[in-house]
């Protein structure tokens, strides 16, 4: 499994993502430019100490990243689809790809994904916060696939 953070536009949001990423032993792609300078200061502030347990990959653009050999089923959350992401089947080797806060993704990111969910809202909310979204999904994609490599508590029976 693997979080893919397109362009992002705001730091701190990176920041909780890559913290996310790290956390949950999920490596992660960044596909450049992004609407900030990207710098190992920056990086340090808004990913704290999690940045040297984080596998990640910058990619200086889409084109790169799509040049890049890459595994798994590509899986957008866009508010453009029609399939919850409750309803979806992950694997353990999707990709997660989020879009820029201001913007989502180009058509042509939108078009290459294999698959596209959203998360269901109550209008007339249109989305949530990028970094809320990935953990929601990837929390779920992660249950599914039993991906995880922090240490599962046995679960007692009832």
């Amino acid at each position: 499994m693997r979080l893919v953070l397109f362009e992002p536009d705001i730091p701190q949001n990176t920041g909780t993502l890559m913290r996310l990423a790290a956390g949950l032993g999920v490596a992660l792609d960044l596909i450049e430019p992004c609407g900030f300078v990207l710098d190992d200061r920056r990086l340090r502030r808004a990913g704290m100490d999690y940045l040297d347990h984080l596998d990640w990959t910058r990619h200086s653009s889409w084109a790169a990243y799509r040049a890049a050999p890459q595994g798994g089923r590509l899986v957008l959350l866009t508010t453009r689809a029609a399939i919850p992401y409750t309803e979806f089947r992950f694997a353990p080797g999707d990709r997660l790809l989020v879009g820029r806060e201001s913007a989502g993704v180009p058509d042509e990111v939108h078009d290459a994904a294999d698959a596209r969910l959203v998360i269901p809202m109550v209008p007339p909310a249109r989305s949530l916060n990028v970094a809320v979204s990935a953990a929601m999904v990837l929390g779920e994609a992660l249950r599914q696939t039993a991906a995880s490599s922090c240490a599962q508590p046995e679960m007692p029976s009832l």
